[in-house]
């Protein structure tokens, strides 16, 4: 079974190669990757970029070239104050791209032509949470715009869409994703809140990256019981596309 995990923001990819700091660094037109033989398994780490043009265009580059039976995405994300803490991870099963503005025809339909519902049922017979005790999971709808979080936004993404976080690339890659037929799997951290005075981390950049470490630590952590759900798969052994 051929894995690539696609790590998008740069920080986050600085945390990996912290993490495995004898990675042997390839090169491609659009990031850096590296094989990685992890927990007994062999691993593609490859480095996707920021923002829903890079995410679009490494997703459907790594689909391409390495032909993975599974595409697994780790990351961060920024959560509304009140409604999610700052750590957990979000399973997610359901993309959003929000900051699509149609004024000549409906908007509503455009921003649904870009949503993605994300197919799990393969993942242990739909067991979709580590068990370790140690974990905040938690599972649905990740929105995503290439923009942090404005404060005036949330009252809006929560009425229209009861979300509770946010990142910039989830929603780009589900989508290239889910028309090439690749199995997916996205999960992602909350490094920081915003709410109504604002961002915990906005101008305080020191913030997000030392959290980002955090997350980043934790997600490896918990990866190989990820990976154990997936040979626990019915389709473990001779995993087929979706579609």
């Amino acid at each position: 079974m051929k894995v690539v995990v696609i790590i998008s923001a740069n920080a986050e990819w600085r945390v990996v190669k912290e993490l495995y700091p004898n990675l042997e660094i390839q090169h491609s037109p659009y990031g850096e990757f590296a094989n990685l033989t992890f927990d007994f398994r062999p691993l593609t780490l490859f480095h996707g970029g920021w923002g829903k043009i890079s995410a679009a265009a490494t997703a459907q580059y790594v689909i391409d070239y390495f032909q993975p039976d599974l595409l697994i995405n780790l990351g961060t994300c920024g959560g509304f104050a009140g409604r999610i803490e700052t750590g957990t991870i979000m399973l997610v099963e359901r993309t959003l791209v929000y900051d699509i503005i149609e004024q000549m025809g409906d908007g509503a339909e455009a921003i649904e032509h870009y949503a993605t519902d994300i197919d799990l049922s393969w993942l242990d017979n739909g067991r979709l949470t580590v068990d370790d005790g140690q974990s905040s999971i938690v599972r649905g709808l990740l929105v995503s715009a290439d923009r942090d979080i404005v404060v005036e936004d949330i009252p809006m993404l929560i009425e229209k869409y009861d979300a509770v976080a946010a990142d910039w690339e989830s929603g780009a890659i589900a989508w290239v994703a889910k028309r090439n037929h690749t199995r997916l799997l996205i999960l992602r951290g909350v490094t920081d809140l915003v709410g109504g005075d604002g961002g915990e981390a906005y101008g305080k950049i020191e913030i997000f990256h030392e959290r980002t470490k955090t997350v980043m630590r934790e997600l490896f952590r918990q990866l190989p019981e990820w990976l154990e759900k997936i040979n626990g798969s019915p389709v473990f052994g001779g995993i087929k596309s979706q579609g």
